[in-house]
């Protein structure tokens, strides 16, 4: 299974030659991966971050195509490897006619946050998170 979600490119993600600004596009993962585990994974970032976090450990872009104001782009994410606290996702971007404008890899890391002690370590997923993260295992 591919999650997927569109996004109009707005004003607010161009720079001054109408081209998506290329940290707006990673802005837009983000909401991806969030949208993901709201809407698929039944863990919404607002629950999530009470006890634990999901950083951004890797990633690997490439911009393929320009992305214009107006455009209505495509963006899905599916599961390469799962691991126990780990989830490396693929992500795609395409326009209106199926064309790529940016794919990649990122690897998540369920963390759990001590606040008391500002410790951060590796927990993994639990039973039900991981039934639900491997529904879009693409082999």
């Amino acid at each position: 299974m591919i999650f997927t979600k569109t996004e109009k490119i707005r004003f607010k993600h161009v720079d001054y030659a109408g081209i998506v600004f290329y940290p707006r596009f990673l802005e837009m993962l983000n909401d991806l991966v969030e949208d993901w585990f709201d809407e698929a994974l039944d863990r919404p970032f607002s629950k999530i971050h009470e006890t634990n976090g999901i950083p951004t450990v890797d990633l690997k872009v490439q911009f393929k195509k320009a992305a214009r104001i107006g455009d209505v782009l495509t963006k899905s994410l599916w599961v390469i490897n799962l691991g126990g606290a780990s989830v490396n996702c693929g992500f795609k971007f395409e326009d209106e006619n199926g064309k790529t404008c940016l794919e990649g890899e990122v690897t998540l890391v369920n963390v759990a946050l001590n606040k008391g002690s500002n410790d951060i370590k590796a927990e993994a997923f639990s039973g039900e998170t991981r039934a639900k993260i491997s529904t879009f295992i693409i082999a």
